[in-house]
């Protein structure tokens, strides 16, 4: 007999997956008639806060991948919204920017952003929001710190069979 999850009602990252769907969701429709999707709203407000990210780092703050992000860039560099140097300042990275236009449409974004994380925490005192937060990050840094089980239990019968 092999041990699953359990109970979807019970599971932690099925609730959590939820939850993302749900603000992904959210997210997608609040952004719309901004022209944005989610992807493009993660790079402008890593922008932001952090101009003159290269394209690895944005991709790596958005979770997307290296490729993903150079389509998006080129998308919101065509629109006006960004700008990135012609030639880098050191190594092969080029730097990016936001345009007058890209910090204008990324506050009105942010404004979209915050009202759907309003929505979504309402229910939830301050503390219970900080506590979440805290709960979340101490989540991710346990998958993230702990390296993962190099030989994982295959259930029988989900093994491939042999080539």
């Amino acid at each position: 007999m092999t041990q699953g999850v359990g109970d979807l009602e019970l599971s932690v990252g099925y609730a959590l997956k939820q939850a993302a769907a749900a603000l992904r969701t959210a997210m997608d429709a609040g952004l719309r008639p901004l022209g944005l999707s989610v992807p493009q709203y993660a790079c402008l407000e890593l922008l932001g806060q952090r101009p003159g990210l290269s394209a690895a780092e944005l991709a790596r703050g958005a979770f997307v991948t290296r490729q993903s992000m150079h389509a998006l860039l080129l998308g919101l560099e065509e629109r006006g919204l960004l700008a990135r140097a012609a030639t880098p300042a050191r190594g092969r990275a080029l730097p990016t920017e936001l345009t007058d236009t890209g910090r204008h449409i990324l506050a009105r974004a942010s404004e979209i952003v915050a009202r759907i994380e309003r929505r979504m925490t309402d229910a939830l005192s301050t503390a219970e929001q900080q506590r979440l937060r805290d709960d979340l990050a101490n989540c991710a840094d346990a998958l993230s710190s702990s390296p993962a089980d190099p030989s994982p239990a295959v259930p029988p019968g989900l093994a491939e069979p042999p080539s």
